[in-house]
């Protein structure tokens, strides 16, 4: 037998999810990739106890017990091999929603909810996302820069990876372009990868309230030809919502955005049943986002279609305080992949962590602890059209994390704190125990502690080198 030579080797796990059952990861061995996972296999973590990984370069090459590492796995010269210290190592979360990019804050209005308000009314008086609008378009690039990659710290360390990322508190051509450049900045700058999202359909802009129309001829004429020569969008997303943009025009805006080879998104039935999940599934969107008040019908709608993922957002009812979580249970009864994610954004989900939204998925969506992992992980990677991770199996980037507990349903049953150990991306080591190996902007990068036995911790540095400096 041919052994595999690795550059590095995750070894000493109590407990190794590939989130892939023991068939799949033989046939991502041929170089065929598992799709998400519905049904059963939706809560199956593909559990290897006293498992071990080897990577080479930036993908994974073999995955299996550590008794049968030694027989299959030679270390290539210079590589290095990590101790999981008796933790238990699972792919990197993958974001597939957020709204990352925005400038200020909206504190206020968390505290105005508190008192009863309710989100409508505070965007009705000025507030909400037409706040955060005013905000960017005021800010510099690096205000919104720096607090970006920030944040982009934070959730490495909560273990994340992978983050989709909206544009959408610009909402002129020239402004949410530039969203998109500082989108790509950020995945040049920073070791989580960044999809990039174009949502110029969030809300209608302050000079255009009172003519939509005209709006949505900007945006389809205008904006999303402009997005598509740009070439840095992946999706584009709508907010389909009343007082927001109506089906038919969410109809109008993706399929200009589809003719221009867009892949597509919808923020879909959030408060009421307008009919955006049945839309999603209808124009084959990639995902279907948020569903709190999804109806029968779109629930029948897209357990009939083979290409819509519900991403549902739990951190959004929390913190809008309501009572009401999307269905997620009976979702993932009827055979569909649900993926979840933080929705962060600085209005109504200023949340960061996703082991925290297992746990709501948990606890409001019904989910078991294995499928709140699955959906974070291999659905959540589907959902932002990245299928080259959330799994560990062969061929699949090497995007894990390593944390310190006994096995991986502790995740979600530990609510709050971050257990994150390690986090390997790409095929280096980017976090350890906790610190960055380095810093967003950092010159240099510096070393970490000693590393532990057996394992030489070398630097790491950012995706890319060169590139323009962000505009000021």
């Amino acid at each position: 037998m041919t052994m595999v030579e690795a550059s590095l080797v995750v070894r000493g796990a109590a407990e190794v999810a590939t989130m892939a059952s023991a068939a799949e990861r033989t046939i991502a061995k041929t170089g065929m990739r598992p799709g998400p996972a519905r049904g059963k296999a939706l809560g199956e973590l593909g559990l290897i106890s006293r498992g071990a990984i080897a990577v080479t370069g930036e993908h994974i090459t073999w995955v299996g017990p550590e008794a049968e590492l030694d027989s299959a796995v030679r270390l290539a010269p210079g590589g290095q091999v990590l101790d999981a210290a008796g933790g238990t190592v699972l792919p990197g979360f993958v974001d597939p929603h957020t709204h990352l990019l925005f400038a200020g804050d909206r504190a206020a209005e968390f505290g105005q909810r508190v008192r009863g308000r309710s989100y409508r009314e505070i965007a009705a008086q000025g507030g909400g996302i037409l706040a955060s609008v005013r905000a960017f378009r005021a800010a510099s690039n690096g205000e919104i820069l720096d607090r970006a990659l920030k944040l982009l710290d934070q959730m490495l360390q909560f273990g994340t990876t992978t983050v989709e990322v909206k544009t959408g508190y610009g909402l002129t051509t020239s402004e949410e372009l530039r969203a998109l450049e500082l989108a790509a900045e950020l995945d040049r700058r920073h070791a989580v990868d960044v999809i990039p999202t174009f949502m110029g359909a969030h809300a209608v802009p302050p000079e255009y309230q009172g003519e939509p129309h005209r709006y949505l001829d900007l945006l389809v004429h205008d904006m999303i030809p402009a997005v598509a020569d740009q070439g840095i969008a992946r999706f584009c997303d709508v907010f389909c919502e009343p007082g927001y943009f109506t089906p038919e025009e969410a109809r109008m805006i993706l399929g200009a955005a589809s003719r221009l080879g867009l892949d597509l998104k919808l923020h879909a039935d959030e408060f009421v049943d307008s009919g955006g999940a049945g839309l999603a599934a209808e124009l084959r969107a990639t995902s279907a986002d948020h569903l709190m008040a999804i109806s029968d019908e779109g629930i029948a709608r897209l357990a009939s279609s083979s290409a819509t993922i519900p991403v549902l957002l739990p951190g959004t009812s929390f913190f809008l305080g309501m009572t009401r979580f999307a269905p997620g249970r009976r979702l993932a009864d009827q055979g569909l992949p649900v993926a979840i994610a933080t929705d962060l954004n600085p209005g109504s989900s200023m949340v960061a962590s996703m082991p925290l939204i297992t746990s709501l998925a948990c606890l409001g969506l019904r989910l078991t602890p294995e499928e709140s992992l699955v959906a974070a992980t291999r659905n959540a990677a589907c959902a932002a059209g990245q299928s080259d991770r959330g799994l560990l199996v062969p061929g699949v980037l090497a995007d894990l994390q390593i944390v310190a507990l006994p096995g991986a349903v502790h995740l979600p049953y530990h609510i709050g704190p971050s257990h994150v150990i390690g986090v390997v991306k790409r095929g280096r080591l980017v976090l350890e125990s906790g610190l960055l190996t380095q810093p967003a902007g950092a010159q240099s990068p510096p070393r970490v502690g000693e590393g532990r036995p057996g394992f030489t911790l070398g630097p790491a540095l950012p995706k890319a080198q060169g590139g323009s400096a962000p505009r000021q």
